[in-house]
C-alpha cells in the first residue's frame, strides 16, 4: 500500500465556468452527495488527471461549504500539460481522482495582514481575505495582473470588500508599488504573497527588514538550487519498511526509495507540492524544497524527499 496520509477521493466535476481570460473555474463534488473533508485557507488539492499527470491547485471556495471544492486553473501554453488537459479534456460530469487537502500556506492569526497576489496567485488568497475579514483583522489586498480581463475574481473582490482591495492591471497602471507597500515595517503585521517567481523574489527582497516570520509565500515553480551540501552518497534508514538504502549523488531520496520497492506517492518531484513530505527521525537535512519556511527547515523534523538530501552520512525516515 502507498505510504500516504492524504485522503483520496473520486469526485465529479459539477461545473466548469470561465473565471477570466484563460482561466476556468472547476467545482468538484462527491457523486453521492457526501460532505468533503474540511480545509483551511491556503490549502491545495491534487488533481490526478492521468496516471502520469498530477497537478496541484489551490482551493479558492468557502471552507464552510463542505459540499464542493472549487479551484481555478490558468491555461499555461508553456506548461507541462496539466492546465491544457483541464481546459481541453475535462467536462462537467467527468470523474476526477483528487488527493488532499494539504496546506503548507496556513493563515496564521494576526491583527493585521498585507496580502499580495499576482495573476492566478489570487486563488489561495481568496479564502484568506475572507477569513481575515470574518476575524475582524485589518487587512489590505494588492492584486496585480496583465489586464483586468485576465484577473480572476477581481470584480467579486472589489464588490465585496471595496477599497481594501487594490487592483493593479499592468495595462492600466504601473506595477505593484512594493517600496510604498513594504517600505515601512509595521508591527504585528503578517504578509502573504502568491504569484509568479519575479513577484515573490521582489517581495522577499523588500521584506528583508521585516521581522523573521512575517513573510509567507507560496511558489508555483521551484526556486533555483545550488549544489547540495553533501556531494557523496549517504544512507537512509526506512523505519516502517525495515530497510536501509544508499542514495547516490545521481539519485533523489525519492528515486532511491522507489527503486528499493517502497511505494511513496509523489507528484511535482521539484519540491513545490508537499505530496512526498516525510517525517525525519534522525540525521540532518539539506533542505532544497520551495515550501518549508526557514523556521520549519531548521526544526529538521520533516523533508521533501523528491529534492532534499542529507548533510550527514545517514538519515532516518518514517517510511
Amino acid at each position: 500500500m502507498p505510504l500516504h496520509r492524504d485522503t483520496e477521493l473520486e469526485l465529479e466535476l459539477a461545473t466548469k465556468t470561465t473565471g477570466a481570460d484563460g482561466v476556468v473555474v472547476l467545482e468538484l463534488r462527491d457523486p453521492a452527495g457526501t460532505h468533503l473533508p474540511a480545509w483551511t485557507p491556503g490549502a491545495h488539492i491534487d488533481l490526478v488527471l492521468t496516471p502520469e499527470l498530477t497537478r496541484q491547485y489551490s482551493l479558492c471556495g468557502d471552507p464552510a461549504d463542505t459540499r464542493v471544492w472549487r479551484v481555478a486553473v490558468l491555461r499555461e501554453a508553456m506548461g507541462r500539460g496539466g492546465s491544457q488537459f483541464v481546459h481541453d479534456k475535462l467536462s462537467p460530469g467527468d470523474r476526477v481522482t483528487v488527493r488532499g487537502p494539504r496546506n503548507h500556506f496556513e493563515l496564521e492569526p494576526s491583527p493585521r495582514y498585507v496580502f499580495i497576489a499576482g495573476g492566478i496567485g489570487i486563488t489561495p488568497i481568496l479564502a484568506m481575505v475572507a477569513s481575515a475579514e470574518n476575524a475582524g483583522a485589518e487587512w489590505t489586498l494588492v492584486y496585480g495582473g496583465r489586464s483586468r480581463g485576465s484577473m480572476a475574481f477581481a470584480d467579486t473582490l472589489v464588490e465585496r470588500f471595496g477599497d481594501k482591495v487594490m487592483l493593479c492591471p499592468a495595462d492600466e497602471h504601473s506595477r505593484i508599488d512594493l517600496p510604498a507597500l513594504l517600505g515601512t515595517v509595521r508591527e504585528s503585521t503578517l504578509i502573504y504573497c502568491c504569484g509568479p517567481t519575479p513577484l515573490l523574489d521582489a517581495v522577499t527582497e523588500h521584506c528583508d527588514t521585516w521581522p523573521s516570520g512575517t513573510l509567507h509565500v507560496e511558489r508555483f515553480t521551484a526556486k533555483d538550487l545550488d549544489d547540495p551540501v553533501r556531494s557523496g552518497s549517504f544512507e537512509v534508514e526506512l523505519t516502517l519498511s525495515g530497510k536501509t538504502i544508499t542514495v547516490t549523488p545521481e539519485q533523489s531520496v525519492l528515486q532511491a526509495v522507489t527503486a528499493a520497492g517502497v511505494n511513496v506517492i509523489s507528484s511535482c518531484e521539484e519540491g513545490t507540492c508537499g505530496t512526498c513530505e516525510t517525517p525525519v527521525l534522525g540525521g540532518t537535512v539539506d533542505h532544497r524544497d520551495s515550501l518549508l519556511t526557514p523556521e520549519e527547515q531548521a526544526a529538521n523534523d520533516t523533508m521533501m524527499i523528491c529534492v532534499s538530501r542529507a548533510t550527514c552520512p545517514r538519515l532516518t525516515l518514517e517510511i
